[in-house]
């Protein structure tokens, strides 16, 4: 189990004042990125610790009313690991994962689908709505959104053994219509990463896999990541704040990306290939990462180029 993490926000009993020619400064520092990315659509994954911890979880939902209150479109997507651990728990089960995909079949389904459609969206809801935004969840069902079927998962060292990973989905297509049709309409929505196939079942579908494929389908301008680390590392664990897509292929080669990061950095990667202008992986442990990503110049984790 990891050692808790503490955040230096929690224990700071006041934010700290700050000059009026300071806030002032601080804003029209944020004036070139708000004119940038007006009426641009930004697709944000969210999980990890700033989903689980109560102050990062107001920051999150503050950052994404902000940004839509100035002109941009942010579309959210969650995971909810934890959250369906917990659950499986509670019933005496235990998760498994092969090469970072959770095994899920059919009562493990259905745990994914009250956890991540009920429990963990409503509450994402709840906190943008609580902070003065209007959003709606959806899951893939909702405007027959992602179509899915099983995931043919190959493994990793003998491509000639296929793992079964239950009811995993591999996303046939996204008709992104109902985003839109949100968007257009003052909303945020926010999304379950779950698809269905032709039979109408359901699949659980890894959420980072969705956001980038979201992204590439609205053509984002941008895909943010929000993790429980600092961004991509190198074997030396030193963040790497800037990498293109040929650099990142050698980071798979060399094994310096690997486990629970693979999913992640590959679905970041196509995005990256098929015209999404910029794709960050930013720590989401940083009280207000969002923000300060988006309309500041600070890098604070590792942006992918798509050239």
């Amino acid at each position: 189990m990891q050692a808790p993490i503490h955040f230096t926000s929690m224990n700071t009993p006041a934010a700290p004042t700050i000059a009026n020619s300071d806030k002032a400064e601080i804003l029209a520092q944020a004036l070139p990125y708000i004119r940038k990315f007006h009426g641009k659509t930004l697709v944000i994954k969210y999980g990890g610790n700033a989903m689980t911890d109560p102050a990062l979880q107001a920051d999150f939902a503050e950052d994404v009313v902000l940004l839509k209150l100035v002109g941009m479109n942010p579309v959210v997507v969650h995971g909810g690991g934890p959250q369906i651990e917990n659950a499986l728990q509670r019933l005496g089960k235990k998760g498994e994962f092969i090469q970072g995909m959770r095994v899920t079949d059919a009562e493990t389904m259905e745990v994914v689908e009250w956890v991540l459609a009920g429990e963990v969206q409503q509450d994402i809801v709840g906190l943008i709505n609580q902070a003065g935004g209007k959003a709606v969840g959806l899951t893939g069902r909702d405007g027959g959104m992602i179509r899915a079927t099983k995931l043919k998962m190959l493994d990793n060292q003998d491509p000639s053994i296929e793992h079964d990973v239950g009811q995993v989905g591999d996303i046939q297509s996204i008709d992104p219509s109902v985003v839109k049709a949100l968007q257009d309409d003052a909303f945020i929505p926010v999304i379950s990463p779950i698809g269905f196939g032709e039979n109408n079942e359901s699949y659980n579908i890894n959420a980072d896999v969705v956001a980038a494929k979201l992204a590439t389908v609205l053509k984002a301008e941008k895909l943010v990541l929000l993790t429980n680390t600092a961004g991509v590392l190198d074997k030396s664990g030193s963040l790497l704040t800037n990498l293109s897509a040929r650099q990142i292929d050698g980071l798979f080669a060399d094994g310096t990306i690997s486990g629970g990061m693979l999913p992640k950095i590959s679905g970041a990667l196509d995005a990256a290939k098929s015209g999404v202008n910029s794709v960050h992986i930013i720590d989401g442990r940083v009280p207000h990462a969002l923000l300060l990503e988006i309309l500041t110049d600070q890098a604070f984790g590792t942006m992918i180029r798509s050239h």
